[in-house]
């Protein structure tokens, strides 16, 4: 007989707790163990944060790969929610695993959870020591890896997969068309070498070079990491759309004003790779700040939890809006709360290991809020105000505005049923408490963000609800459901810069890149953050599902099947597509799409 003893951490939430039976299963390479009731009395867990338990297996069952956590009731007892935050397990062998929960159990349903911090290997989550080389980082994930981020380790330093990342990547939101260079970014016809034998000029006139400008990090001062200041940047990197329509970087500068400090660096430096390649990571290491905290954070998860307040404090559960949007808000003020918990706190993972980890963390959330517009979050008002209708290869535009356009006339046929005409809209003073409310506490009452403080048409509480319900979706999909594919390959994304940029070309070599890059106690901590986010909910409800019927009426409820054939018709559409792809997009694959921002 062997034993596997753990820890069980009761989620720090007001009535967290329960009374019920609390039942887990280890899961392991060479066998299961029986199903073991956790409990040991009445009240069990209810008496303490962190409580303890063994089980015992008639042989070892290799190595822990997942736990089954279910919860029976007490007979004469009603049965009562409990939030687990986490399971720790010390196998005979000496290892221990952990599983990260946090999540509500509402019922008897077993639910199932994978070793989310396997990239936590022993002793590497607290090490301040620096990588020794690529070759041991590679040996930490090689256990821990998708098609795609194989595929990112083993070219991420190619120009063509550098470049195709603001298109279908984790952050496709940043990249816009160039028809004019910045007076700030002096790139001269001299420095470029453009495929195809055309001038800069000529290829800015016929929309084939593009821009991504991070504005939004100038000023803001690194964070410090093991003791170390880190480096942020704000670069400017201008692309070009070869004939063969691969987009590809030609020219980075690493700060928003050019400086004889910093030079401007271009891939035809080719006697010097790795000044290109220190270039690119710098840049790299902008996007992830600029997308886990500006477009990920709060543009997508602190938006739906704007959305959600004001909905369950406005609108009665009686209210045709409120029977469309609740489902959509499933989990997302807990998962929130989670995230200010574990992520952004004083002692939060990003707070400690990212670059704008602090101070900065406070004024770039202050910016991303201050620059968020009702066009930027509309994907069709985007993509042209970005200029990107046309450009070729870009998944994320091409499936996110079929997505769009399914999600509104769902929207339409539901909401013109109960809305007849625009006076009914005018009319109804919930709904108008609702928007009010909306515009003042999630866009500070800001004129100029375009957001609607009011509706006056039938046809503005579609969009407006198409647009909500398509961000806490399709929206958050897109920018979190990528993460581990291109950030766990840590060079390729790097959270944080720990070497001023380079001053001189030539100055750059392999010994610079490796003490560039974050510790390993920064790294391994933040790709297993990444991991578990990358995955989906434990009990994940696809876009479109409907599990709790709110509808009644043959007509709402008509729509319901349509919306859910044509979602199925484009997550077809999108795996055709999809097998003739080098690089699947699949992240806004209606099949692969939660209904609510829950993870």
């Amino acid at each position: 007989m062997v034993k596997y003893k753990g820890t069980v951490t009761i989620g720090d939430r007001f009535n967290s707790s329960t009374w019920d039976h609390v039942c887990i299963k280890l899961v392991g390479t060479e066998g299961t163990s029986e199903r073991t009731t956790l409990s040991t009395g009445f009240g069990y867990f209810c008496s303490g944060p962190v409580l303890q338990f063994e089980v015992n297996c008639k042989t070892t069952i290799g190595k822990l790969l997942q736990i089954e956590l279910d919860k029976k009731t007490h007979l004469l007892l009603p049965q009562n929610a409990w939030l687990a935050a986490k399971v720790v397990v010390d196998s005979p062998e000496g290892e221990t695993y952990h599983f990260p929960i946090y999540h509500w159990f509402t019922n008897q349903d077993v639910q199932t959870f994978s070793e989310g911090t396997g990239l936590k290997v022993k002793g590497l989550a607290d090490s301040t020591e620096k990588w020794k080389d690529m070759d041991s980082i590679r040996q930490v994930f090689r256990n821990k890896q998708t098609t795609i981020s194989e595929h990112v380790q083993q070219n991420w330093k190619k120009d063509s997969l550098f470049g195709s990342q603001f298109l279908n990547g984790v952050n496709p939101m940043v990249i816009r068309r160039c028809s004019v260079l910045p007076e700030d970014f002096p790139v001269t016809e001299d420095k470029v070498f453009l495929r195809g034998g055309r001038s800069l000029a000529e290829e800015m006139k016929s929309g084939r070079i593009f821009l991504c400008d991070y504005k939004i990090l100038d000023g803001l001062k690194g964070n410090i990491i093991n003791g170390k200041q880190q480096y942020l940047m704000a670069p400017l990197v201008l692309l070009h759309q070869t004939p063969k329509d691969r987009l590809k970087p030609i020219a980075i500068q690493l700060t928003q004003k050019p400086s004889g400090h910093y030079p401007i660096f271009f891939p035809t430096n080719s006697d010097y790779d790795d000044d290109w390649l220190l270039a690119k990571m710098y840049v790299k290491s902008a996007d992830f700040n600029d997308h886990e905290v500006n477009f990920h954070f709060v543009r997508s998860h602190l938006l739906a939890e704007v959305f959600s307040v004001s909905l369950l404090r406005n609108l009665p559960m009686v209210h045709p809006l409120y029977k469309l949007l609740i489902p959509h808000t499933r989990y997302t003020l807990e998962i929130n709360s989670l995230a200010r918990d574990l992520l952004i706190s004083e002692n939060g993972i990003f707070t400690k290991y990212i670059a704008c980890g602090g101070e900065a963390m406070d004024m770039l959330m202050q910016r991303a809020t201050e620059s968020i517009t009702y066009t930027s979050l509309c994907i069709r008002d985007d993509i042209k105000e970005r200029g990107l209708e046309t450009v070729a290869n870009y998944y994320y535009r091409d499936d996110g505005i079929q997505m769009w356009d399914i999600i509104n006339r769902f929207v339409h046929g539901v909401l013109s049923y109960y809305y007849k005409q625009d006076s009914d809209v005018k009319r109804d003073t919930e709904l108008q408490t609702w928007v009010a409310d909306i515009f003042k506490h999630g866009f500070l009452s800001r004129t100029e963000s375009g957001m609607p403080k009011d509706f006056n048409t039938v046809d503005e509480l579609v969009k407006y609800v198409t647009m909500v319900i398509f961000t806490v979706s399709a929206q958050h999909s897109a920018v979190n459901t990528g993460q581990f594919d291109y950030c766990s390959w840590m060079p390729n994304s790097p959270m944080s810069i720990q070497q001023p940029p380079p001053t001189t070309t030539g100055a750059s070599d392999h010994d610079r890149i490796m003490n560039s890059l974050p510790d390993i106690n920064a790294t391994v901590n933040v790709m297993a953050v990444l991991s578990v986010l990358s995955n989906q909910s434990s009990d994940f409800v696809p876009l479109g599902q409907y599990p709790e019927e709110h509808f009644s009426e043959m007509i709402p409820c008509g729509h319901i099947e349509v919306f859910q054939k044509e979602l199925g018709r484009l997550s077809a559409k999108i795996k055709h597509r999809n097998k003739g792809l080098k690089i699947p997009y699949t992240y806004l694959d209606p099949e692969l799409l939660e209904n609510s921002i829950a993870i």
